[in-house]
């Protein structure tokens, strides 16, 4: 009787811990924000639509932004985060996001427009999954359009020594790609299909000097030496220019940059490292030769992206300024 009731008792435990759990995980859905601010992905949409009329290329920092900070700590804004004197060196001072990571600026306007409409509702983590998908709508001229799930919650940790740990660096093989992608749950494909995001914006000369003579490198000859008339020898911070991604179609979001890829004109070692799997490269061979069917896959990795850690009511919070956690 005594251990039947023992049994009892931990089934009980067990379900009041499981419900818990439940209970305080975030419940992303699409229209999350229907009642509580109808108009909030309207509004992330017009303002983001406005940014890169005037300058495309806050599109692809939009874009790389959310990877940047789903893969760091999780999808929770994060990467928004100003230093300040408790946390002098967070993840936007990192390696990986300074001084190249773009689009901060139009967070800030979506989501003080937000505030002046619902304020204290809508949270800087689901600012970026929007403005993200929004970014890849108006750049794939309003081919890529999809639905995301909402109700994130904006996390207070965010450290410069997360990114070098987390963010798969331009020179990664591809043992060590899809390494970093299985950490976060993502798989080959995955990496395949949001590497894509290549086809738009621009490179600093240090991502990838690497591959210019005299180092070794399968880079097409023609785009190398066009490279090398562009970037210094040893770039360096104060001497660090920048250039096109996708020289074909720089500010459009297709899939030419698996074109690019099969014919050797890509500039990272990671971007290479694609055609040295079988797997992988057929896939790059797919993508190459159906958009539509790539189009649809990207909508549905960055879905899946935008789910990784997230924070819950227990240890995240709405902040009401996305550069600062809320006091």
């Amino acid at each position: 009787m005594a251990s039947r009731v023992a049994i009892l008792v931990s089934c009980a435990l067990l379900l009041a811990a499981t419900w818990q759990g439940a209970a305080a995980a975030p419940r992303l859905r699409v229209g999350y924000y229907q009642k509580k601010c109808p108009a909030a992905e309207y509004i992330v949409k017009g303002v983001v639509g406005k940014a890169l009329q005037q300058n495309p290329g806050l599109g692809a920092g939009i874009i790389r932004m959310a990877f940047h900070d789903c893969f760091v700590q999780g999808c929770d804004a994060s990467v928004l985060l100003d230093p300040t004197a408790a946390n002098p060196r967070p993840e936007k001072l990192g390696a990986p996001n300074f001084p190249s990571l773009r689009g901060f600026e139009v967070i800030d306007d979506a989501k003080a427009a937000l505030e002046r409409f619902c304020p204290g509702v809508v949270s800087c983590a689901d600012v970026i999954a929007f403005a993200a998908r929004d970014s890849a709508y108006f750049l794939s001229n309003y081919r890529i359009n999809y639905k995301i799930p909402s109700g994130r919650f904006d996390g207070s940790i965010s450290l410069e020594s997360d990114t070098l740990a987390f963010l798969p660096p331009p020179f990664f093989n591809h043992s060590q790609l899809v390494d970093s992608f299985k950490a976060k749950n993502m798989n080959e494909d995955d990496l395949v299909v949001l590497s894509g995001a290549h086809s738009i914006g621009v490179s600093h000369c240090s991502s990838f000097t690497d591959r210019l003579p005299p180092n070794p490198s399968t880079i097409n000859p023609a785009l190398s030496a066009l490279l090398q008339s562009k970037c210094p020898v040893s770039p360096n911070f104060t001497n660090d220019p920048t250039v096109d991604q996708d020289m074909v179609t720089p500010n459009l979001l297709d899939n030419q940059y698996y074109k690019n890829i099969r014919k050797r004109n890509v500039l990272f070692t990671s971007d290479a490292a694609l055609v040295t799997s079988p797997l992988s490269a057929r896939k790059v061979y797919q993508n190459a030769l159906f958009p539509e069917v790539w189009e649809k896959k990207f909508a549905r990795a960055m879905i899946k992206m935008s789910a990784i850690e997230l924070k819950t009511a227990a240890n995240g919070e709405i902040r009401k300024n996305c550069r600062v956690v809320n006091n």
